[in-house]
């Protein structure tokens, strides 16, 4: 049982003797007795203290009991506390009803009946207790309600939160490639019940098409994969979780792949209850894979080019220039002719490939210009009929207002035309060929830089590829083809010309059902160059009385340079290295022109030497060669001619320096911070 409420008794009084004869009778547990000897005492301690009741002599002097009374009962905290009067005087009514009306309750009179005064005083205290006990247990329970309606409010608060937890996690889960489900142990099949609709937007298929069939999964899965992923379920009960990966037709047809990790959930007992498991639509990680792979491939071919391009250029320059003279010594005898001709365009088609291969792995700058498609492709279409044989029916069709493109194009020239050979090797008993040039905007996510794009599209009615080749068509060296009809660099090579682009490739193909690859390059917004170009033709020479200086660390380069520059009428200078060919202009004032290889021995390259020349001797042209550019950035005043050469294509890039009266103001030859040449 509770302790009973604490009261307090005040008791006024004037007489010392009265106030400890008043607290003797009242003491008792639970009570507090707190004594006053004048009224200005007694309503300091009302200020202080709430009381259960007040005893309060009438006659006191300077105030009296009445008007202690009134002052505590104009008070709105004491105003309802029992007061009862103590006297020894004034037992009249007149003075009995003037003490009611100053607020008292009861009387007692003097000398004082201890039992009357305890009953009185006992009644007071039990209903201020009483009182007490029902205003805590209204606080109690209002605390309570408050409390109730806290914890309801956070509850509420916290099923709210709850709520949009899940609300977010059901976004994130819906939106995600991923689709969980549950599968029962006592089956031998796999039927799969998902517990979301996100599995018809990865598959094609609603929850339900799972269920209608005990091997509607396992029917759809490649051949490939079936064995394997069937195996490995065989151990999902022992081991108690497993990871699968495979490829799985969806609704469309197509395949994607789907990493699939399932678990074995055990009931309270210990005993196995059912599967659960999750898919994860992996296709587009496989396909960054596949991509960083072919990436890795092409790297591992450009190094490989770029090592060898070097000394393999410089090989065939000597062997085109000898043969560039020969043809001049052997004039008019026919079957030499022939002869250095058929050698003349073995090594053409050998150069042609190393710059195809330094194209494709990005380690020679394009040399691109703004042309127009539409224009381009007639006579393309034209060489393309004669390639092709009269079994390939070639079409054309160009759209109205097709923008320009800013690209290399013979590297285009040749990509297209190495397509239709493609086509009309996946044609052996004919076909139709169809060039379609067309516009097309790309968004955000298909390509690196969105924008307008100049589409052409490639298609044949060939044999088509299946998908094992389409992922394989772009790696170096794949070919389908016989040994010895097919180098498998081709499509690579188109791949490269077009990321060299800043474009994008899409091949279409099924197995007879043919082919349909698709370039996108960015559009230019440049004014296109007219195609019908003026070709320069040498006669004569056109060099005498002008010196050049040849600057070439390779002997045999440096002889078929200067045996050219001979033939062309001039009169040659040589040096091995950079630093010697300082030594020379600095001593040499007829030096028209220096034609100088890019990297070589000693303290100067081809380009510190260009920009020696530059400051030194402002007036002499540079003309610097490279069968191999590493790294590009721009380097003014200075032309660049790409190893092997022609003597031909030498006197052009001669003569047009020549004829320019001021040097140019900046050239899109590339500056290195390494060149290989």
């Amino acid at each position: 049982m509770s302790s009973p409420v604490p009261a307090k008794i005040l008791v006024v009084d004037d007489d010392p003797r009265n106030l400890i004869a008043v607290e003797e009778i009242l003491r008792a547990p639970g009570i507090e007795i707190i004594t006053a000897d004048s009224g200005e005492a007694a309503l300091r301690q009302v200020l202080k203290h709430d009381f259960a009741v007040i005893l309060l002599d009438v006659q006191m002097p300077r105030l009296d009991g009445y008007e202690v009374a009134g002052l505590i009962r104009n008070r709105p905290r004491s105003s309802r506390v029992p007061i009862l009067f103590l006297t020894a005087f004034n037992k009249d009514d007149m003075h009995v009803f003037r003490g009611y009306s100053a607020g008292a309750v009861d009387y007692v009179f003097k000398p004082i009946e201890p039992l009357i005064l305890r009953s009185k005083v006992d009644v007071f205290v039990d209903l201020y207790r009483k009182t007490e006990e029902i205003r805590r247990q209204g606080e109690e329970e209002r605390r309570l309600l408050m409390e109730n309606l806290r914890v309801r409010s956070e509850k509420l608060k916290t099923e709210q939160a709850l709520r949009r937890r899940e609300e977010h996690q059901s976004i994130v889960l819906e939106s995600l490639p991923i689709a969980l489900y549950t599968a029962s142990v006592q089956e031998d099949h796999r039927q799969l019940h998902f517990t979301s609709e996100s599995i018809e937007r990865i598959t094609g298929f609603p929850p339900k098409a799972f269920l209608q069939s005990p091997d509607f999964w396992s029917s759809r899965l490649h051949p490939d994969d079936r064995e394997r992923v069937l195996s490995q379920l065989q151990e999902l009960t022992h081991q108690g979780a497993v990871t699968l990966e495979y490829r799985w037709t969806c609704a469309d047809g197509t395949e994607r792949f789907f990493l699939d990790q399932t678990m074995l959930m055990h009931d309270d007992e210990g005993r196995p209850r059912e599967f659960f498991g999750m898919w994860f639509d992996i296709t587009e990680r496989k396909q960054m894979e596949q991509n960083l792979l072919h990436a890795s491939k092409l790297e591992a071919v450009g190094r490989l080019t770029g090592g060898i391009a070097h000394d393999f250029n410089n090989m065939l320059s000597v062997v085109i220039g000898n043969l560039d003279l020969l043809q001049k010594a052997i004039k008019g005898n026919a079957k030499a002719e022939t002869r250095v001709r058929m050698a003349m365009e073995g090594a053409q088609r050998c150069a042609d490939l190393t710059h195809r291969l330094l194209a494709f792995s990005r380690r020679q700058p394009l040399q691109v210009s703004v042309i127009d498609v539409g224009a381009l492709m007639p006579g393309l279409l034209e060489l393309m009929r004669r390639t092709l044989g009269e079994r390939i029916n070639v079409s054309l069709d160009v759209a109205d207002n097709v923008y320009p493109i800013e690209v290399d194009r013979a590297q285009l020239e040749a990509a297209l035309l190495n397509l239709a050979v493609n086509a009309r090797d996946a044609m052996p008993e004919g076909g139709d060929l169809l060039i379609s040039v067309g516009t097309q905007t790309l968004e955000e996510g298909k390509v690196e830089h969105p924008g307008d794009y100049v589409v052409i599209s490639v298609s044949d009615t060939g044999i088509g590829m299946s998908a094992e080749v389409l992922q394989r068509v772009f790696e170096p060296f794949f070919t389908t083809k016989e040994s010895g009809k097919g180098t498998g660099l081709g499509l690579s090579m188109v791949y490269g010309f077009v990321q060299q682009s800043h474009g994008h490739v899409e091949i279409d193909s099924a197995p007879s059902q043919g082919t349909t690859i698709r370039i996108f390059l960015p559009r230019a917004y440049g004014t296109a160059e007219s195609l019908n170009e003026k070709q320069t033709v040498f006669a004569k020479p056109f060099g005498e009385g002008q010196t050049v200086l040849v600057v070439e660390d390779n002997p045999a380069v440096r002889q078929v340079a200067i045996s050219t520059l001979h033939s062309l009428g001039f009169d040659v200078v040589e040096a091995e290295t950079g630093d010697e060919a300082a030594q020379v202009l600095r001593t040499n004032d007829h030096i028209r022109l220096v034609l100088s290889d890019v990297r070589m021995p000693g303290g100067l390259s081809g380009i510190d030497l260009a920009r020696f020349i530059k400051s030194e001797k402002p007036d002499v042209r540079v003309l610097l060669t490279t069968g191999y550019v590493d790294s590009a950035e721009m380097i003014e005043d200075v032309e660049l001619l790409y190893k092997p050469y022609r003597a031909t294509d030498l006197a052009d890039k001669i003569q047009a320096l020549l004829e320019k009266p001021e040097p140019v103001g900046r050239n899109i030859a590339p500056r290195l911070a390494a060149v290989s040449a």
